[in-house]
């Protein structure tokens, strides 16, 4: 019901007068980025927490695949750069 209608309730254009959709849409806004902020800490924490589990030198190793991968080194020199990283 309108402001000045038989019966109405007299807010005019809404409770928040013409600005209703403006905080509506604030509001959207706020709620989507804390459940991204929310599911980006939940996976990025359990993604820390297994390379955290691997141990120490897997950065090393995680480099070292890679080039492997890329055929920038050999089977050998791989197999040889692996075991002296597990080594240590």
């Amino acid at each position: 019901m309108w402001y000045g209608q038989p019966g109405g309730w007299g807010w005019g254009y809404g409770m928040m007068g013409g600005f209703g959709g403006v905080f509506m849409l604030l509001l959207f806004i706020v709620v989507v980025a804390l459940v991204v902020g929310l599911l980006r800490d939940l996976f990025g924490a359990s993604h820390a927490r297994h390379g955290a589990l691997r141990g120490r030198g897997s950065a090393a190793q995680d480099i070292l695949d890679e080039r492997y991968a890329r055929g920038e080194i050999d089977a050998d020199e791989y197999k040889r750069r692996s075991a002296d990283l597990r080594s240590r």
